[in-house]
């Protein structure tokens, strides 16, 4: 892994509207492994940078031809940035430091600053956690792959709704472009 000092831990999506579902299908704490990962980096001085989805008031980004986002209104209710959706979930809270990035689409670099932020401190080393894993984790590093950043995903720091193409995509698809470690597997590599 890269120097930590050029390293970056996302959290992404890990949001009211999106972790919510989650948390609350699952009965139990499936954040946990998001909070370790969040106070490892925080401990370790490791920046930590949120990833959201939100959309203008009458979501004026939202093509009725895109198949996914065209549902977003009746699947997760209000999203602009300013509604309890698009808050990061309580579990994760970050600190006034840590940037919030905005986003339009899958991907946490497409709307976003999220490359500028980047460029501006120096990272070229990210590590990724968020939710769904075939979602924003895999669309993220995919396009970041092609960005030349190092990566690592953090596989437990990852849910799905399907845990057969969260399997394949940290077993099979994922360790083509990064590093795949459990969280206390990634810890232990900092220490």
């Amino acid at each position: 892994m890269s120097n930590r000092s050029n390293a970056a831990l996302l959290l992404m999506d890990v949001q009211n509207a999106i972790a919510g579902r989650y948390a609350d299908a699952a009965g139990a704490d499936v954040l946990h492994p998001f909070r370790r990962a969040l106070e490892a980096a925080r401990n370790r001085g490791i920046p930590v940078i949120f990833v959201r989805l939100a959309f203008r008031e009458g979501y004026p980004e939202i093509s009725p031809r895109n198949k996914m986002f065209s549902r977003v209104a009746d699947a997760w209710g209000a999203m602009s940035p300013a509604d309890f959706g698009a808050q990061i979930h309580e579990a994760v809270q970050p600190l006034p430091v840590e940037p919030i990035v905005t986003k339009l689409r899958v991907s946490a670099f497409v709307g976003s600053d999220l490359e500028v932020i980047l460029r501006s401190r120096g990272i070229d080393t990210l590590i990724l956690s968020g939710i769904a894993t075939s979602g924003v984790v895999l669309s993220t590093l995919r396009e970041a792959a092609d960005k030349d950043y190092a990566l690592t995903v953090l596989s437990d720091a990852c849910l799905d709704a399907d845990p057969e193409v969260h399997r394949v995509l940290v077993e099979k698809v994922f360790p083509r472009q990064a590093d795949v470690l459990t969280v206390d597997a990634w810890i232990d590599a900092l220490d």
